[in-house]
């Protein structure tokens, strides 16, 4: 018996996985499972008696949600368990009970028991589904127990629909099974179960005998039995998949079967294919389907090529796992693959050459049998029906066609011994040997394996029949020359081959390359792509460069796709749309190439992101064997994954872009609503009231009573008429039509029209003005630089003490007026002294001070007008500054 080596370190890969793994689980709590295939199997008292361990273990226990259905074998099972009392939620009339899950969150228990995962809560509850309150409660680091039947997971919706006829609306993700650190099977016989189905134990008499016609039937209980049994196993069988290849554990253990089968472009792949099928399906195990690439692949003929991805896609049809893997040795990868994989059995098709080419070439079934340890190996035997070319059509390879590679061969060993004749008077015949060593190391890099083998034989012909004594015979007189002879042949040969597979990996370096480079411009062109329109030319122009085809793009346009972008020259027919629009609304490839619509022109891949369909990308392209390639598949494959991509990314910046317009756009609305509902409606407020006061008691009340009335109402009124000339004036300043009437003006002019506005609302304070006589006429329009001064003056006598004075100054700065206006307020804090020109802008004020937030919007936007600008600054000695900047020349 070997004992597997488990003191292997484990590959990068698992590690990586592994330190993901626990930091996904970090901080989070821990679900075990208690799953069953109907109700009635006994998960509940399960889940119960394992909850009661644990509490007399010593853990913290509660129960969050336990359904017991009146059996009072459960209820006895909750005594001593502390319950969290259930919230009561209100829906239709009716009071509905239900899980509080705040109160859990807040009791923070080390384990919490939840019954019926796949519950739909109340509306109203904060999620809709239990199985998202368990989300929660593991994210708080919180245990759960937790019940469910296998029916009402996600993935195995449709197959309980076909086996029961009945379909399940009550589902629970399949991450959960993934996630969850124990899963507990409760299984009971179908017998049991209709047994305690008909004692009443399950559901009340009448529910019972629906439940049996319905759903509890002896067929539907074995189904659904099995399908619970396989989802534990396939469960458990990752989790030790998992171990092994953290723990780096040679396998394959032999728990559960799989199968493998390798295609190679062979004509009887097929035959292979379909016998693993059977094999599969008798034994009900998983198999894979893996085409190994090898340095010389790229060189395979057409047919070979299309036959292979034809035999892929064939497999995957049938149900295989499909994968290609790069290798440069196909029974290293073949057995690499197993172990990784834990394949048990290997299929082979039986090998069709004779026992002289096994002996030169030993074959691939051979060396897979000697290289696996762990699993089984069956060699199959193929049955030649002539159906499929017959038992001795082989694989091309193209140095079996080289039109030109022998001839040369000859040649180079031609030149060879023509150079050797010519230097032999003066060099030993042994040192000869290295011109014909050149000579197949030209064949090699020039023309390939064979040719430089073939190389290496002529040469050491030629050398034994011209350099060798006697000359000109390959008789040998001196038997030493023979190790000589086996020394060129055998180095010859060695050297043949490694230059030649040197050159062959070489050459798959260079396709591998290529294709990094491709996708590396790719995905810089489209990083750098800032709108849909530049994200669409960047992907046709990559796959032009890249791929030497033609693309289009086209993206959906309500109902319709619509094409955006295309390469000069390719139109799109109706056929071709219908083809492109199948492709989008199904989510698969299409067109040619494909298996589906074939008779397309173009071959039509669908930009998709896990989040939303975006378009499609089409290809035409030179070459019909290019539609079949890996190569070129994976190439475009990933080409159309970065520019759904980027065209996702492109629209959620436009669509953060239009919530951020959308927010300033109700910023501006609020404002706007509360500035009418405070200005606009307290003034009609007071006037209504005057009105109706002079109406009603107007006999009633003395002269002085009516003055006041009238005066209150007047001033209402024109408070009024200020908020409505602020508004229109801003209007008129944002739609550009604001003329200006601009002449020279005297500023003590200015100044003495606006304390002639404001006379009335100044009252008894104290305006000092300081203009030197000394000052210039300046270009301006008097009208509106009288509203900005108002504005300015309206705003300090709001903002400033009733005591405090207000100073209006001018001066001259290079070429500049400089009007000045400075209150003794408390001034406004750094960070808002540049907002407060915005529209519907205000600072925090006073009790009882109202205001727009429009007055110096509408200054500031007056000024501007005028050429000026106009500025808050802080006073040092306390109180807030207005400066306006106006020019003194037009």
């Amino acid at each position: 018996m070997t004992i597997p080596d488990t003191t292997i370190r484990p590959t990068p890969e698992a590690m990586l996985k592994l330190a993901q793994a626990e930091e996904a689980q970090s901080g989070q709590g821990r679900l075990k499972v208690f799953l069953g295939y109907a109700a009635g199997v006994g998960k509940t008292y399960a889940m119960l008696e394992a909850a009661r361990e644990r509490k007399r273990d010593g853990r913290d226990v509660v129960v969050g949600y336990v359904e017991s259905h009146g059996r009072s074998e459960t209820d006895a099972l909750l005594d001593g368990l502390e319950l969290i009392p259930r919230r009561e939620l209100s829906y239709a009339g009716v009071l509905l009970p239900e899980m509080d899950l705040d109160a859990i969150l807040t009791r923070k228990p080390q384990i919490v028991l939840v019954d019926e995962l796949a519950h739909c809560n109340v509306p109203g509850s904060r999620h809709e589904k239990r199985w998202q309150d368990v989300e929660e409660l593991l994210a708080a680091g919180i245990d759960v127990y937790t019940t469910v039947n296998i029916q009402h997971f996600e993935s195995l919706n449709d197959v309980v629909a076909q086996i029961t006829g009945i379909t399940v609306r009550e589902t629970v993700p399949d991450r959960l099974l993934d996630i969850a650190f124990e899963i507990k099977l409760i299984d009971l016989p179908p017998e049991d179960l209709l047994q305690r189905l008909h004692e009443g134990k399950v559901y009340i008499p009448d529910q019972a005998a629906k439940a049996i016609e319905k759903f509890f039937r002896p067929g539907n209980l074995m189904a659904l039995r099995e399908l619970s049994l396989r989802r534990t196993a396939a469960r458990v069988d990752d989790q030790m998949r998992a171990y092994m290849e953290t723990q780096s554990i040679p396998g394959p253990w032999p728990t559960a079967e799989r199968l493998l089968v390798c295609v190679s472009g062979s004509p009887f792949s097929e035959q292979l294919i379909r016998a693993t099928r059977r094999l599969a399906e008798e034994l009900k195990a998983p198999w894979h389907t893996v085409y190994i690439e090898t340095p010389g692949s790229d060189r395979q003929t057409r047919e070979n090529r299309e036959r292979i991805w034809q035999d892929l896609r064939f497999a995957e049809s049938l149900g295989a796992q499909v994968a290609t893997l790069t290798a440069t040795s196909v029974p290293d990868a073949v057995v690499e693959y197993a172990v990784r994989h834990n394949v048990t059995r290997i299929v082979v098709g039986k090998p069709s050459r004779s026992r002289w080419q096994e002996l030169l070439h030993p074959p691939i079934v051979d060396q897979i049998i000697r290289r696996s340890i762990s699993s089984d190996v069956f060699v199959v035997r193929i049955s030649s029906d002539g159906r499929q070319g017959g038992a001795q059509q082989q694989v091309k390879h193209p140095h079996h066609a080289h039109p030109f590679g022998y001839p040369a061969a000859a040649l180079l060993v031609a030149a060879a011994t023509l150079l050797c004749g010519l230097v032999s008077r003066f060099l030993e015949p042994t040192n000869l040997v290295m011109v014909y060593l050149l000579a197949v190391v030209v064949a090699a890099v020039r023309l390939g394996r064979r040719p430089a083998m073939l190389t290496a034989f002529l040469g050491v012909l030629a050398f034994d029949f011209f350099f060798v004594p006697p000359h000109i015979t390959f008789v040998v007189a001196d038997t030493q020359y023979l190790i000589t002879f086996a020394g060129l042949l055998v180095v010859g040969l060695v050297i043949s081959s490694l230059v030649a597979r040197s050159q062959e990996r070489a050459d798959v370096i260079r396709v591998r390359e290529i294709q990094t480079a491709s996708l590396y411009y790719l995905s810089r062109d489209l990083a750098a792509a800032a709108d849909i329109s530049k994200v669409l030319k960047s992907v046709i122009r990559n796959v032009e460069e890249a791929l030497n085809a033609k693309a289009v793009m086209l993206l959906p346009e309500g109902e319709r796709l619509e094409l955006q972008a295309a390469s000069d020259g390719l139109i799109l027919d109706s056929k071709e749309q219908a083809v492109a629009d199948w492709a989008f609304r199904n989510r698969q490839p299409a067109g040619r190439g494909t298996d589906t619509l074939i008779s397309a022109e173009l071959l039509y891949l669908p930009l998709q992101t896990p989040a939303s369909q975006l378009g499609v990308l089409g290809i035409r392209m030179e070459d019909e064997l290019d539609y079949r390639s890996t190569e070129s598949r994976r190439l475009l494959d990933a080409f159309a994954t970065q520019a759904a991509m980027a065209i996702e990314r492109v629209q959620f910046s436009h669509q953060a872009e239009q919530a951020q317009i959308l927010q300033a756009r109700e910023n501006l609305e609020r404002a706007l609503l509360n500035s009418i509902s405070h200005d606009l409606r307290t003034p009609l407020v007071t006037v209504t009231g005057v009105l109706a006061s002079l109406r009603d008691d107007g006999m009633h009340l003395n002269d002085q009573a009516r003055d006041e009335l009238l005066d209150t109402a007047a001033g209402e009124a024109e408070r009024l008429n200020r908020f409505v000339g602020n508004l229109l004036d801003m209007t008129r300043i944002e739609a550009g039509a604001i003329r200006l009437n601009s002449e020279l003006c005297d500023i003590q002019d200015l100044v003495g029209c606006a304390m002639a506005a404001i006379k009335q609302r100044v009252g008894g304070r104290t305006i000092r003005i300081r203009l030197p006589d000394d000052l210039p006429m300046v270009p301006m329009d008097l009208v509106l630089m009288t509203q900005v001064l108002v504005n300015l003056l309206d705003n300090s006598l709001k903002y400033s003490p009733a005591e405090s004075s207000i100073e209006i100054s001018a001066r001259l700065e290079r070429g500049w007026l400089l009007l000045e206006i400075a209150d003794q307020g408390p001034g406004v804090p750094e960070q808002d002294l540049k907002r407060v020109f915005d529209k519907f802008y205000r600072i925090p004020v006073p009790e009882g001070v109202g205001g727009t937030g429009l007055g110096l919007s509408i200054c500031k936007g007056i000024v501007e007008a005028h050429n000026g600008s106009i500025r808050a600054i802080n006073k040092s000695g306390g109180g807030l500054m207005m400066v306006i900047r106006l020019p003194l020349s037009r």
